[in-house]
């Protein structure tokens, strides 16, 4: 007699991005997500479909994940598996990226989701077609943050009190050129894009960098119009333009900045420093850039 089967371990369904256009089974074969999880899918969803893996729930259930989206070396991999996961599903047309470690009881749970929000991912993915992402990131010139040339040996306290205000001041008006000039390159941006939005700057441990990060940036734009998004980028990080500041830009990229399945895209949006902006009045200001290590969050739906 023939030992019994060893039951399976249970699994959990990681969903990645939604589309109207599913990549080819080919396409999806040649993809790997989460290493740890089995081949890539597509789940059918109304006139939708949900790109996904079914993954182990002792690694991905909501504690075992969360002690491993804090450990740094864990949660770059899990991001990068992520970003996989939706750069298959993009292929053939628009896709909607769903945050990382956006995870699911079934495939039931997963396409209830999906069919309650057609509408808007519907519109969404309308609104993406033909659009791609550039993150720009605007630093104050290393030239710009560094101390005032020290004058000569004080002779009293009073000189050398007069010496430290006037080296506050210059840094001060160091600082608020620098500003006015990342505020230069937004404006600059925004004119080739069609939409744009501003994440928190990122501090000098992330960037490695000891000038201040002043915009952190990312812009939806027209594939149609990338050359002349490019061209003017060119121009701001000519030298000499922009003295006070360091332009850096990166893309195109998927648009993660603007596929907010989880509202309205025509409502009013919450920028990453806190306050409100319209579809037609957010600064540009970048998913984290968005780049494939940006952490996301769990969803993760009650058993059907």
């Amino acid at each position: 007699m023939s030992a019994p089967a060893t039951p399976a371990a249970p699994v959990i369904v990681c969903a990645f991005a939604v589309t109207r256009t599913p990549p080819a089974v080919a396409t999806l074969a040649a993809a790997t997500g989460h290493e740890e999880g089995g081949p890539l899918r597509v789940l059918h969803a109304g006139g939708l479909s949900l790109v996904v893996q079914d993954v182990p729930a002792a690694l991905f259930d909501k504690e075992a994940l969360a002690e491993r989206l804090n450990r740094p070396d864990d949660l770059e991999r899990c991001a990068r598996a992520h970003h996989r996961g939706v750069e298959a599903a993009s292929g053939p047309g628009p896709v909607v990226p769903l945050p990382m470690a956006t995870l699911y009881r079934s495939d039931r749970s997963a396409r209830r989701a999906v069919a309650a929000r057609e509408a808007v991912l519907g519109t969404l993915l309308d609104r993406l077609r033909g659009r791609r992402e550039w993150a720009v990131k605007v630093h104050a010139a290393e030239s710009a943050t560094g101390a005032a040339a020290p004058g000569a040996a004080a002779t009293d306290g009073r000189a050398y009190l007069s010496r430290a205000s006037a080296r506050r001041r210059g840094r001060q008006e160091a600082h608020e050129r620098a500003l006015a000039e990342a505020e230069a390159v937004d404006a600059e941006l925004r004119r080739y894009a069609v939409a744009a939005t501003r994440h928190r700057p990122q501090s000098e441990r992330l960037t490695g960098r000891s000038a201040p990060q002043l915009l952190n940036a990312a812009y939806l734009v027209e594939d149609t119009a990338s050359p002349a998004f490019t061209r003017a980028l060119a121009g701001l990080a000519a030298d000499g333009r922009l003295p006070a500041v360091e332009v850096g830009a990166s893309g195109p990229w998927i648009p993660y900045s603007f596929a907010r399945w989880d509202e309205d895209p025509d409502t009013v949006e919450r920028d990453d420093t806190g306050h409100d902006r319209t579809e037609h009045d957010r600064p540009a200001g970048g998913r984290t850039e968005q780049d494939p290590t940006a952490r996301g969050h769990t969803e993760q739906e009650a058993p059907s």
